[in-house]
């Protein structure tokens, strides 16, 4: 079935075309292009995007020192910090492999990372690294490299700032080596096809993490289709530099939704995770923008900086809005200056995406679709309001294709038909690090089959039901757990939600909801039951709800469904 373009943004390239570059020249053009631009905020902080440039030289000089060398692998395990860009650029600049560790990996899961990626050099932070330190010697690490958020203060300032530098021995200080080290390094060849960028480890909501193997190709892509996809700009290289090309008459700054070496974007969605990578690191800096980076997310403080630094663009999963339009007096901020915003990473509830909509009148509130398997993203919706569809992750972007296939046969399915998504563009992982079995169960004849269910319209929008593996069969029908979940979110008493299988000798499974109160406001299970059977067929029944403190979700805001499906066999 061919692509529908039907309802594609009037004047935006159908195809791009895409830079034959490694993924460090975006900082490269960027540093040359807007040298004196702020490129990062951080506590206080503030780094141009030449200073970044050079941090990164120095850093990357003093690691091919260290015998870091191309293809050998390299762990981050820190929150977004600028160490963290600094870092990741160094590596990509000397060939290396970025594989990111969550820092709220347990020692288990981080010993389970490092063996599986093979990685030989670690950075972590002064906080973090003592409750893994004990597990670095079972595995293929030879170096270990240290950083601290105090390292990012200086004297005047850090009075103000409870955070200041720990000692932490046996471990190379990466302020140390930056300082003592010219911006030199090597020029590696890369070929942008077959050289990792990233060996990036799924979520493991569902199970085992994998490693994903994405090329420089892949991350390049993505970071340009979306980047693209926001300005409706055509990529041409000219002179070695990447030039954004624009129909005839358009004015860049006024004609399009974002700008090119103009805004400014609150950052706190984490770089470890492939959001965070490419939309969040990747296409900020491609495109020029200030990042204000949080190393963590405090509601009061994040829309505080709103208008502090004048932000022009928000962007991260549901986990990060819920708390926000909850949050008393958040009616109160003035947000006219933010011009797009956007959700991804899981399923934004209609409640909140209304709220959203009222509370940012002049902004576009768009919502996206992907998974670490294509880099970042797949889908978004166009970034003009009168053409986002509510509910919908959007259309799938530039030279990237959607299918919706049958679960059980896997045939095509028509539009409106729901089925398992497949996703097929130059984004697509090239495989699972050392998994050819898994790699061959989700990547079938070119497709990437996302498992993920959800069904496309006529106009060529896609809508995301649910995780196949999360689907509950209810004496042999279908159950979304979505759809619950949904119908609990319009209760005035809930903040968020999780309905998940429950095994069930009679009708195999049944659907239970774990939920957590808005803080204040109380209510009764049978309350809540009641309020979702009303509306939903008798085989979609609630029957039973479980009140928790908290729902747990992951660092990307994903909800932790095997969590929760361990306490109901527990």
């Amino acid at each position: 079935m061919a692509k529908n373009f039907k309802r594609w943004p009037e004047q935006w390239p159908k195809s791009l075309n895409y830079p034959e570059r490694p993924v460090h020249c975006f900082l490269d053009d960027t540093a040359e292009r807007v040298p004196n631009r702020i490129a990062i905020h951080f506590g206080g902080m503030v780094l141009t995007y030449s200073e970044l440039k050079t941090l990164v030289d120095r850093f990357a000089t003093a690691l091919h020192g260290l015998g870091v060398e191309k293809g050998q692998r390299f762990a981050i395990h820190l929150p977004n910090m600028p160490q963290f860009a600094i870092a990741y650029y160094a590596v990509m600049k000397l060939g290396a492999v970025f594989t990111p560790l969550n820092p709220l990996l347990s020692p288990r899961e981080v010993t389970y990372q490092l063996n599986d990626s093979g990685a030989e050099t670690l950075l972590s932070l002064d906080l973090l690294y003592p409750g893994i330190q004990s597990v670095i010697p079972d595995t293929p690490v030879k170096r270990v490299i240290s950083t601290s958020i105090g390292d990012c203060y200086n004297g005047v300032i850090a009075p103000l700032k409870p955070l200041g530098k720990l000692p932490v021995p046996d471990t190379l200080d990466m302020v140390e080596l930056i300082k003592n080290h010219q911006p030199t390094p090597p020029e590696v060849k890369i070929d942008v096809y077959k050289d990792l960028a990233h060996l990036a480890y799924t979520g493991g909501t569902t199970g085992v993490s994998k490693g994903v193997m994405l090329t420089h190709r892949n991350v390049v892509c993505n970071t340009v289709q979306f980047g693209c996809w926001f300005n409706g700009a055509q990529i041409e290289v000219r002179n070695n530099r990447v030039e954004l090309i624009y129909p005839e008459g358009v004015d860049p700054v006024k004609d399009r939704p974002v700008a090119r070496d103009r805004e400014t974007a609150l950052v706190v969605v984490p770089w470890f995770h492939a959001m965070g990578t490419v939309g969040y690191l990747n296409n900020m800096v491609s495109s020029g923008t200030t990042m204000v980076v949080f190393p963590r997310f405090d509601p009061v403080e994040y829309i505080e900086g709103v208008n502090k630094f004048s932000a022009t663009t928000l962007g991260g999963a549901p986990q990060l809005y819920v708390p926000l339009v909850n949050m008393p007096g958040f009616e109160k901020y003035d947000l006219s200056g933010v011009k797009l915003i956007a959700s991804g990473a899981a399923p934004l509830p209609l409640t909140v995406l209304d709220a959203m909509r009222q509370s940012f009148s002049k902004s576009v509130v768009i919502e996206a679709y992907g998974m670490t398997e294509c880099a970042m993203g797949a889908t978004a919706n166009p970034p003009i309001a009168a053409m986002t569809r509510v509910g919908s992750v959007g259309m799938p972007v530039f030279d990237t294709e959607l299918k919706v296939v049958d679960v059980n046969t896997g045939e095509d399915l028509p539009p409106g038909s729901e089925g398992e998504i497949c996703i097929r563009g130059p984004q697509v992982m090239a495989g699972y690090w050392q998994k050819p079995e898994a790699t061959a169960e989700t990547l079938k004849d070119g497709w990437l089959y996302s498992g993920d269910i959800g069904r496309e319209d006529e106009d060529g929008y896609f809508f995301i039901t649910d995780r196949k593996k999360d689907m509950i069969i209810y004496k042999g029908y279908n159950v979304y757990p979505r759809e619950i979940e949904e119908l609990l979110f319009t209760h005035p008493a809930v903040e968020m939600c999780a309905v998940i299988g429950k095994p069930d000798a009679q009708g195999g499974e049944i659907p239970v909801a774990f939920v957590q109160l808005k803080k204040g406001i109380e209510a009764a299970a049978d309350a809540l039951i009641a309020h979702v059977n009303a509306q939903v067929a008798a085989y979609k029944k609630l029957r039973e709800v479980i009140f928790v403190d908290m729902v747990p979700v992951s660092a990307a805001g994903k909800v932790l469904k095997r969590e929760l499906r361990d306490r109901l066999t527990a």
